[in-house]
């Protein structure tokens, strides 16, 4: 079985560019204020959501595993 991740958006940071629906339509949805939310708090590991973190230019996308809560994006400085 693959890592579980769990994936926040700060709304307080989200700009709105609709970068995350781009990488992952399935996995990020835009609100009537243009605020992402993702489709769902827990997934499957996939590249799709990291590939949305990773594209959002504000990194307003938190992604941690599941069990642990260890840190996949954005990575520590």
């Amino acid at each position: 079985m693959g890592d579980r991740w769990h994936v926040e958006v700060d709304r307080g940071v989200c700009i709105g560019s609709g970068m995350c629906v781009n990488h992952a339509p399935t996995g990020f949805t835009l609100d009537s204020a243009r605020q992402a939310h993702p489709v769902a708090a827990e997934t499957d590991a996939n590249e799709q959501m990291l590939a949305a973190a990773e594209g959002c230019p504000v990194e307003a996308i938190t992604i941690t595993l599941l069990d642990g809560g260890e840190l996949v994006f954005p990575p520590e400085e």
